[in-house]
């Protein structure tokens, strides 16, 4: 793909210049860096982040010893032993110095050559000045203990031919500066709140380390191999955190260093400095055997499809004695949808014993026809969604049609019931009506949903006002009732999805444009014909189409060429920039933030409740819907549009090297240069551009 400038003089009677960017698609096969350099050429943005498959993670920036969000760090561990809950800061980075006699060089991006990032590992190198016009070089590689709160930083002295590098049989000291916390990975550390004065005393110096136990919940190990340490305690006060600052949130946090570690490294040498964090009686002290060190080698770039399978496993964690997918890093849990949108692409992997697993774990959480919209910990209280139940649906049908077993018939947890009787228990609970307040309208068979109980689900009333009928709900909602006609024909499942279908394309396809009405706007209680159909142009209308619930041919034609307008590079517009009939007004305690004719808003941040959420489903772009428009475009104009959809696809990468490696950001901004916003690494984005691919045959 290349990067063009568009220049554009309109002559009138006041001349008028304007110019933009033009990205021209690429034909070759799509491939995401792995390495990326030299020091000077790294932004803040640019990061790497490492999982252990229990929840913990390290998350960290390509630019050595920066700082960007206060998510930032070398070790946020998961503390309990059984699921995923937020992660707790402790490690937030290592700063070092190299000194040779009496010369001494800060580690830093002036004297960094490049990153790397596998999968498993970061890796920084550097050729650093040691003095007489001598060169060390260096590399430093990151890893986290699989199963483990537990994190190793490898220093190797590499040889090298050049004829400034320092001789061989010159030693080298590293000096190393561990800066510590002991927060929550949502909160700041305040010294003068109490740290300050407690956490030097919560030092206790070992013979090759130190351990710090801030509380007595917890203790953090830190340890070197072939070094020392010095008590030196020191403070960092006030150091900035850009990320949380663009979005309108505390951005400064304090950091604690007890002291310094000194490794004489001579050259081939690997060193390591290994940090775990535990109980107070029960240190967490890994054994690495088997594992090798990192190695700065292999390509400078991976197929995507490969770079995809390898992102999409660091979102599968254990829960209890099976497996859940966290929804996003660094913030986010397990999200029921997230889950669920992210289980159609561990299929198309391949993976179905995990996907299996993971359905039969959500499938334990159904109540009444409903299942949890997010969980913390144990806590499944939280059922305010009406696409996670449906989705569930969808993610059966695509493991029973990749897989000959009977899926259906699993058994579910010790009550007895099965996962097919499990999925139909969410359809009569939805035909019933839900306790939550979705229901089925007896007239359409549509489904109603509560405000904010779909994926765009911003804290009512600050959100995206589509209480009523929204079209990707009764998409899902065929989907469902069609995988019930296969495993259960007693039922009139099969009936309720053809006046499903009637319905959608009587209602939603309005003459006077080509796309469908995004919702159905309606109070509890109104039927769908007496309901507002809407004229906001969003992209949940493509999985009418991908789903099968759309097939009048014309119409579906309509939606994707209008759709179209929605793309940016990588992602999709939530939100079309164009005026609206039916007005869409966004509040915020009563009063009105948006302008609800030209709800357009293309740019997240600020602060969040008047200025990210008007944003976030209002014209930010989306990753993950984005690949149902390639999805979508080759259903509807067949194999002769599949290398355009492909290319539309690799569009992708520029947004994954320029921000986290190999990981695929929850959103971006709607209005060029289309920066990276949320999340940085975000499941159901991988997920769904993994399985687009390999529909498409294009997946490595």
């Amino acid at each position: 793909p290349r990067r063009l400038r568009l220049e554009v003089t309109v002559f009138g009677p006041e001349p008028r210049r304007e110019e933009g960017p033009v990205l021209c698609l690429g034909t070759a096969p799509s491939t995401v860096h792995r390495r990326v350099g030299p020091g000077g050429a790294l932004t803040q943005e640019q990061c790497a982040v490492l999982t252990n498959g229990t929840g913990a993670l390290a998350q960290v920036r390509a630019r050595w010893g920066e700082l960007h969000s206060l998510y930032d760090g070398f070790l946020a561990a998961n503390l309990h032993p059984r699921h995923p809950v937020d992660r707790h800061l402790c490690l937030t980075r290592l700063r070092g110095w190299l000194v040779h006699r009496d010369y001494s060089r800060e580690l830093g991006p002036e004297c960094q050559t490049g990153f790397t990032f596998t999968g498993q590992a970061a890796m920084w190198s550097f050729a650093v000045p040691c003095g007489m016009g001598h060169t060390v070089h260096l590399s430093v590689g990151l890893q986290l203990a699989p199963g483990h709160n537990a994190v190793r930083v490898a220093f190797t002295r590499a040889g090298n031919g050049d004829p400034d590098t320092l001789s061989p049989t010159e030693p080298v000291r590293i000096i190393l500066r561990p800066d510590l916390e002991d927060r929550t990975n949502h909160a700041t550390t305040k010294a003068f709140t109490g740290p300050e004065q407690r956490w030097p005393g919560a030092v206790q110096p070992r013979p090759d380390g130190f351990a710090f136990a801030p509380t007595e919940e917890r203790t953090l190990e830190i340890w070197a191999q072939g070094g020392g340490f010095t008590v030196e305690p020191e403070w960092q006060y006030a150091v900035q955190r850009p990320f949380e600052q663009s979005r309108g949130l505390d951005g400064e946090s304090d950091l604690f260093s007890p002291g310094y570690f000194t490794l004489e490294l001579d050259a081939g040498d690997t060193l390591t400095l290994e940090a775990g964090i535990g109980d107070r009686d029960c240190p967490c002290r890994p054994d690495w055997d088997g594992v090798p060190t990192p190695l700065d080698d292999g390509p400078d770039t991976e197929p995507l499809g490969s770079a995809l399978e390898r992102a999409l496993g660091a979102f599968v964690v254990r829960r209890d004695d099976a497996l859940t997918v966290i929804a996003g890093y660094p913030w986010f849990l397990d999200w029921g949808r997230d889950i669920l949108i992210a289980l159609r692409g561990l299929i198309a992997a391949g993976r179905h014993r995990e996907a299996r697993e993971i359905l039969v774990q959500f499938a334990h959480f159904e109540e009444a026809g409903t299942l949890p919209n997010m969980i913390r910990g144990v806590d499944v209280s939280n059922r305010d969604t009406s696409d996670a139940p449906l989705w569930f649906g969808v993610a059966c049908g695509d493991l029973a049609a990749a897989t000959s077993d009977d899926l259906f018939g699993t058994p579910v947890g010790a009550g007895g019931r099965t996962l097919g009787q499990v999925l139909a228990a969410i359809a009569r609970g939805y035909r019933a009506g839900t306790p939550n307040g979705i229901r089925v309208d007896p007239d359409s068979g549509l489904v109603f949903s509560p405000a904010h109980f779909t994926w765009m689900d911003t804290n009512h009333p600050a959100s995206t006002p589509r209480q009523g009928y929204p079209v990707e709900i009764q998409a899902l909602w065929w989907a469902t009732l069609s995988v019930l006609q296969r495993i259960d024909p007693a039922e009139d499942w099969g009936e309720l999805a053809r006046t499903v279908k009637g319905s959608l394309r009587e209602l939603y396809a309005v003459p006077e444009r080509p796309w469908l009405s995004d919702c159905l706007h309606a109070a509890p209680g109104t039927p769908a014909r007496q309901a507002i159909p809407d004229d906001h142009l969003r992209p949940n209308q493509l999985l009418a189409v991908t789903l099968g619930a759309l097939d009048d041919p014309q119409i579906a034609r309509g939606v994707v060429a209008a759709s179209a307008e929605l793309l940016v590079p990588g992602a999709i517009r939530s939100l079309a920039d164009r005026p609206v009939d039916v007005p869409l007004p966004v509040r915020r305690d009563g009063r009105l933030i948006n302008d609800p004719r030209r709800p357009y808003w293309g740019h997240y941040g600020g602060d969040e409740d008047t200025r990210r959420k008007p944003a976030y489903h209002n014209g930010t772009a989306w990753t993950w819907p984005f690949p149902s428009y390639a999805e979508a475009l080759v259903k509807v104009f067949g194999d002769a549009a599949r290398g355009e959809a492909l290319a539309l696809l690799g569009s992708a990468v520029g947004p994954m090297d320029g921000t986290c490696l190999g990981q695929v950001a929850e959103i971006l901004d709607g209005d060029a240069p289309h920066p990276s916003r949320g999340c940085g690494a975000q499941a159901w984005g991988v997920s769904e551009l993994l399985r687009v691919l390999a529909k498409l045959g294009a997946w490595e």
